[in-house]
């Protein structure tokens, strides 16, 4: 874990690695701090503020923004309840639906999920809601500094916010950019996550702070754009094919790709362009998806 300073009021708190190890961000002020982003568990939270601290000791966090729900970016949420914690009003909705309870009853021992997730302390997280929630776009002042949150969803997930610091030419992407990654569509469509890789395009930000891998710029933002044009393209062959979904799964050779991390995340992207070639395909949900990866990728 790291801290990287942005130049202005902008700032990222990083951490490589895969599954569960998520970015967040921060935007400082006069007299106050917006915070983008809790981590996996309390504990990797309670470490990031830690890390934070010289930076927020006369600006404290007042605002919190979970750019989506997935429990990587809102499982912390805990440590700041006494702040105004924002997200986009479907983003509420999925947190309340897919908490620790839920996590944890799918990593059984032995499974994908338990692979993935089975070094997070779950059990100590006290699942803590946004108390602000918006549809479409909120303008917030931090301190002098303007920020704008646009929620680009549903994409990654029901909704997904990007937070712009337009005077700093920054956005902290969350889950709409992986750096060095394998992008995963829970919700989509996948025109939806394109469209909102044209819209970060056309913030003209400079510096990109994604929800996974390292800072980057608009560059790794086109490489999302390929990657999906790639897949889309490769999995729409084979379903005009009559290839089952498995098959053309484990058909598709990622070429260019090849080199991103977790690629396991394929067989859920491919399954999100059958489903939507075939809305009679039924979803493939938290359980089901991990399975699907754990066995196509074993």
């Amino acid at each position: 874990m790291s801290h990287q300073a942005l130049g202005g009021s902008c700032h990222a708190w990083l951490q490589p690695g895969g599954w569960g190890l998520s970015n967040a961000g921060l935007i400082t002020g006069r007299g106050e701090s917006l915070l983008v982003d809790t981590l996996m568990d309390v504990r990797l939270t309670r470490d990031m503020l830690t890390g934070l601290a010289g930076m927020i000791k006369d600006r404290p966090i007042t605002r919190l923004v979970n750019t989506h729900g997935n429990p990587d970016h809102w499982f912390g949420n805990q440590l700041l309840a006494g702040a105004e914690i924002i997200a986009a009003e479907a983003t509420a909705r999925e947190m309340r639906a897919v908490g620790p309870g839920e996590l944890l009853a799918m990593c059984a021992e032995g499974s994908f999920a338990h692979q993935a997730f089975g070094c997070f302390a779950l059990d100590e997280v006290e699942p803590t809601y946004p108390n602000r929630t918006f549809e479409g776009r909120l303008d917030l002042d931090v301190g002098g500094v303007a920020v704008r949150l646009i929620d680009v969803g549903p994409a990654h997930t029901e909704a997904d916010v990007v937070v712009h610091v337009p005077e700093a030419r920054t956005v902290f992407a969350g889950d709409i950019v992986f750096a060095g990654s394998t992008p995963v569509v829970w919700a989509g469509p996948i025109g939806n996550w394109l469209k909102a890789c044209r819209l970060l395009l056309g913030l003209d930000a400079d510096t990109v702070v994604p929800g996974h891998g390292p800072v980057c710029g608009p560059e790794t933002v086109r490489a999302t754009v390929r990657y999906f044009e790639f897949v889309v393209d490769e999995a729409s062959r084979r379903f005009l094919a009559g290839m089952p979904v498995a098959d053309a799964v484990a058909d598709i050779d990622l070429g260019p790709f090849a080199g991103l991390g977790e690629p396991e995340r394929l067989a859920v992207n491919v399954h999100a362009v059958y489903r939507e070639l075939d809305p009679s395909l039924p979803a493939l949900l938290g359980p089901q998806a991990f399975a699907c990866m754990g066995k196509e990728f074993s």
